[in-house]
């Protein structure tokens, strides 16, 4: 009987580890991708930062003394902070119509959510320049309404830029929202209302605070997403509004100084990273992003 046992789990214990052989096998060819072309091009970029145009950390004295540098990143903060600021709104009006919504109502108002989604970055950055435009859509509407006396700078601005990113970011910041307030209770609401509570009250001292873990969690999302933004202020910007990942791009592909170029990015991934890290420690990413 003890022979019979110490042969089962022998066989059980090769089966395990024919198993996990299995599964490196099956890891191996995206391990390898990983490396070659992502770690690889991270370290490159890291081993620049500190060697171009000479060795030490003269690119990194940049942040302390370059005043465009300086620029940039108050720019990119200021944008950033705006975006986050009004998508967070929008997104939880949205967010909080959807989980009120009937079925019906609900599958169309999640149908409009994902639809931006779906459309490619530069036609909606487009779409954002015909309607901003001096001679655009919002312009010729206000002056035919007599609101304004001559068209209104929108574009290759701070405001124009920020508009578009709001639009983009709007998503990302209704589902992790949608998903977090999908979880509470509402008949806690409604006891409270029971109760005597105005509705204000119920919603101030029960709701919102069970919807801050998604209030924090979108709201870092969409921060860090704001943060490498390219396309939207490229176009929008029409290079009057310079932000971290266009300045980085014009550093390495117009003025060739490599150095000042990858110190930034290196710091801007090093941020990105510290920001997931603080996410991290407040909801439960695996959650967050889908996995079981």
């Amino acid at each position: 009987m003890v022979a019979l046992s110490e042969g089962v789990l022998k066989r059980a214990g090769q089966a395990r580890f024919g198993t996990r052989q299995f599964y490196w096998l099956l890891i191996m060819p995206a391990a390898a991708l990983m490396v070659g072309l992502y770690f690889y091009p991270l370290f490159k970029v890291l081993i620049i930062s500190v060697s171009e145009p000479q060795p030490g950390f003269g690119n990194y004295e940049k942040l302390i003394s370059s005043e465009s540098v300086h620029q940039t990143l108050i720019v990119t903060l200021r944008i950033c902070v705006i975006t986050t600021s009004v998508t967070l709104l929008l997104g939880y009006i949205v967010s909080y119509a959807m989980v009120q919504a009937p079925m019906a109502w609900l599958r169309w108002l999640m149908f409009f959510v994902l639809l931006p989604l779906w459309i490619s970055v530069l036609v909606r950055a487009f779409s954002w320049i015909t309607l901003l435009r001096s001679n655009g859509l919002v312009n010729d509407a206000l002056l035919g309404w007599g609101l304004v006396d001559s068209p209104l700078s929108l574009m290759r601005n701070e405001f124009g830029v920020s508009v578009g990113m709001i639009h983009y970011m709007l998503p990302f910041a209704v589902l992790p929202l949608y998903a977090n307030m999908r979880t509470i209770d509402l008949r806690l609401i409604a006891a409270a209302r029971a109760l005597g509570a105005p509705p204000w009250t119920a919603f101030r001292r029960i709701f919102l605070p069970l919807s801050m873990p998604g209030v924090v969690a979108s709201g870092m999302l969409v921060f860090i997403f704001s943060m490498g933004f390219y396309v939207t202020p490229a176009l929008l910007g029409g290079g009057r509004v310079f932000m971290v990942a266009e300045y980085i791009g014009i550093q390495i592909t117009q003025t060739l100084r490599w150095g000042i170029g990858t110190m930034l990015a290196t710091v801007l991934l090093v941020s990105i990273l510290l920001l997931l890290l603080l996410l991290g420690r407040v909801v439960n990413l695996r959650k967050l992003f889908g996995a079981n």
